[in-house]
């Protein structure tokens, strides 16, 4: 019984609503609400704030949440460690990834999916901290942002690549057969780049700042679609980690520039410490860090 009032707990924290939250868990409304009672009656706490609808958890009823995640976890990862040892992993590893590093993504999943056929895979578009909140609650399995976050320090992170900055444009004639340009001459071209809110932006700006200049871009946009489509149809220049050259038709339809002095920065993966981690997390890892994923990012500027 614990275990499903921990259930309907979580499910309730999700949904923000008793409705939806019995619907989800196949149970009728005062079904789900009796069990939380008792589990309050249990704990001795009050762990709802209740009145004609759902108003969040008192500041004990957090602290069980937080409970309730980690233990409704670990019966997962024993479950499938008792199950699937000798089966291989089975289920569904959920990633977040910012949006920047969205495009590389397949080539780490591609051979999952061919390695583990019973493994499946959810991706999300993140913000970074929303990646950490979705791991911290459970949510997420693991994440793909970047290193040198200072927010990364209670978890475990694995690295995968360097990406190097570089500029794009679909008619490099003004550029007049360079082989490299500074970003003081980036900062004076018409420019579509991404939100001052985004990871990439502000490394970005701070490249331009150190070149003492300040970019004005005609275009700001949080979608690397939008950012290529505007290259693409209106003209513009955009400055955007090289990995993102793993979209093929980005590599067929533009011209690419290195920007100098060289911006690099580290991605990789982020998840709990958890000793031993799950099945699935473990096989996926374990796959994702084997992939000599610098040099397949690498070939995306010479191919």
């Amino acid at each position: 019984m614990l275990l499903r009032q921990l259930t309907y707990l979580v499910t309730l924290a999700q949904e923000r609503h008793f409705g939806r939250a019995a619907e989800k868990c196949n149970v009728s409304q005062p079904a789900l609400s009796e069990a939380i009672r008792a589990l309050e009656q249990d704990l001795g706490i009050a762990v709802v704030q209740r009145s004609r609808r759902f108003e969040g958890f008192t500041a004990d009823g957090e602290k069980v949440l937080a409970w309730a995640r980690r233990i409704l976890a670990d019966c997962g990862a024993m479950r499938q460690e008792a199950r699937q040892r000798e089966e291989g992993p089975s289920g569904t590893l959920r990633l977040g990834a910012i949006p920047t590093a969205l495009s590389i993504v397949p080539l780490m999943t591609d051979p999952c999916l061919a390695g583990h056929p019973r493994m499946n895979h959810e991706i999300y578009t993140l913000a970074t901290s929303q990646i950490l909140r979705g791991i911290a609650d459970f949510e997420l399995d693991l994440g793909l942002t970047y290193l040198c976050d200072g927010r990364l320090k209670s978890f475990a992170t694995y690295p995968l690549f360097h990406e190097r900055y570089v500029l794009i444009t679909r008619d490099d004639s003004a550029l007049r057969g360079q082989t490299a340009i500074g970003w003081d001459a980036v900062a004076r071209l018409p420019l579509c780049l991404l939100t001052r809110n985004m990871q990439c932006r502000q490394g970005i700006d701070e490249a331009f700042a150190k070149a003492g200049v300040q970019a004005m871009p005609r275009v700001e946009t949080d979608s690397m679609m939008v950012l290529y489509g505007h290259v693409r149809c209106s003209g513009l220049y955009s400055v955007v980690p090289h990995s993102a050259l793993a979209l093929a038709e980005m590599r067929d339809e533009i011209c690419v520039l290195p920007i100098v002095p060289e911006l690099q920065r580290e991605i990789g993966l982020v998840l709990l410490r958890r000793d031993p981690q799950p099945l699935l997390l473990e096989s996926a890892l374990a796959l994702f860090t084997s992939l000599d994923l610098q040099r397949r990012v690498d070939a995306f500027l010479h191919g």
